[in-house]
């Protein structure tokens, strides 16, 4: 099986793209490689996949072969390329594409709003003509917690109403899904979405809390707490996530099993417990062994005071079942966090 993960370089693609060619699976990985976070997080989790280049210098459109394992490849390029982009898929005959491809971050969504314009609109629409174009029997694509916007019923189901987001990275998000329920009405092939919930773990990403509260604690500086600390999250360990992807990918809708006959599916995946965020900041503290100096602020604008994934639905159809505690996954990326592996340490 064939399959292409984009968005390679991120923290669920790279991990996906991994455990996808360590079962065997040939796998074409491709990601811009942009500066959003510090890139060299994006160069260390390539180098966890055998994929290096001199001076971490990744030519654009040149194919990086993996040292680690023998069916998994790399290429710098954008899904917003088109030409680039359709020439990629004439090469290849994909049976999955898994687009994990987006400019992430529903606070700089305020603040760049045209960054989210570009890749999460204009090139999801590239992605779905390509898979279209070239009968890509299934695409697998990442929504988001944050459709769920200003709902105030936990915990979340796939049926709830989404039409009330508060960020534009939510609504971009959304569109996507109305994006990929129209294509795949119109031209046959099965789509999933995923709605995430919150990832943490190893060779997360550095604009996130666990990271940010990580580093601010062992320097010995406040912690930006908004809203006084009253937030919940529904954090989900990276293993977990990319487990349920897996599954997913495995599994794609049936016409005749999915409302009106059309292939396409939404499923929440997450851990179904949410924590409250003091707690999670008090296992940090326990795992390091140090006191946070807490700066309590008001709501974040964009901002949502709770998420709870329900999972049922994801666990029915795959079998799909969180195994990591929050301690666990804490001792685990904490131990990450102060080894050598992390780059920005």
């Amino acid at each position: 099986m064939k399959i292409l993960v984009t968005g390679a370089a991120g923290f669920i693609g790279s991990k996906l793209s991994y455990m996808l060619a360590q079962r065997g699976n040939e796998v074409i990985g491709i990601d811009n490689i942009n500066d959003y976070y510090d890139v060299r997080m994006k160069y260390g989790r390539l180098k966890e996949c055998g994929i290096t280049a001199p001076d971490n210098n990744f030519e654009w459109h040149k194919v990086y072969s993996s040292s680690r394992f023998e069916h998994l490849q790399f290429i710098r390029m954008g899904i917003e390329d088109r030409p680039q982009m359709e020439a990629l898929f004439r090469e290849h005959s994909f049976d999955k594409v898994v687009n994990l491809a987006a400019q992430a971050g529903v606070r700089y969504s305020i603040v760049n709003p045209y960054a989210y314009l570009e890749s999460n609109l204009q090139g999801f629409l590239v992605l779905l003509e390509c898979c279209r174009n070239f009968q890509v029997p299934h695409l697998i694509f990442a929504s988001s917690s944050s459709v769920y916007g200003l709902n105030q019923k936990v915990p979340y189901q796939e049926e709830d109403q989404v039409d009330n987001p508060v960020s534009l990275y939510a609504a971009t998000k959304k569109s996507n899904e109305l994006m990929a329920h129209c294509y795949s009405k119109l031209y046959g092939f099965a789509v999933t979405g995923l709605r995430y919930f919150t990832v943490y773990g190893p060779w997360g990403r550095p604009d996130m809390a666990p990271m940010l509260f990580t580093k601010a604690i062992r320097a010995g500086e406040p912690i930006k707490i908004f809203n006084q600390g009253n937030l919940s999250r529904d954090f989900t360990y990276i293993d977990d996530i990319v487990e349920g992807t897996i599954r997913v990918i495995d599994c794609p809708p049936v016409a005749e099993e999915c409302p009106n006959q059309i292939a396409y599916k939404i499923y929440n995946i997450g851990c179904s417990q949410p924590v409250q965020l003091m707690d999670f900041i008090h296992e940090l503290e326990k795992n390091l062994q140090c006191e946070a100096v807490k700066e309590y602020l008001p709501m974040q604008p964009g901002d949502v005071y709770q998420t709870y994934a329900d999972t049922h639905k994801l666990k029915t159809d795959t079998g799909y079942q969180p195994q990591v505690s929050l301690q666990e996954g804490i001792r685990r990326f904490v131990n990450w966090y102060l080894s050598e592996d992390n780059p920005l340490k």
